[in-house]
């Protein structure tokens, strides 16, 4: 079954890691570079782990979802981050029950 993307041109990017200074500003930072909005953020620390999920919107934003994908993924890589962005109907399809 082939899974068809609706209109929507928001998607999900999570974010896991050891806490560090200044992954917030530099996810948000970048996301803003490329007109990306974040439509809402929740953060939490747990002991020394930190985690993020963000729901962005790329309209009008010039970078398409695969470019922003590879770009946070591998940035976050240089940062010992786990970064993974997905749209948000790939998103729901795979955390439905």
């Amino acid at each position: 079954m082939a899974l068809s993307l609706g209109e929507s041109n928001r998607a999900i990017v999570t974010i896991l890691g050891r806490d560090q200074t200044g992954i917030i500003a530099w996810v948000s930072g970048r996301l803003a570079e490329h007109s990306v909005n974040i439509l809402d953020i929740s953060q939490t620390i747990v002991d020394e782990f930190f985690t993020m999920i963000m729901v962005v919107n790329l309209n009008p934003s010039k970078i398409g979802l695969a470019d922003l994908a590879r770009m946070l993924e591998e940035e976050g890589n240089d940062k010992n981050l786990q970064v993974k962005v997905q749209h948000e109907d790939i998103f729901t399809f795979m955390h439905r029950i």
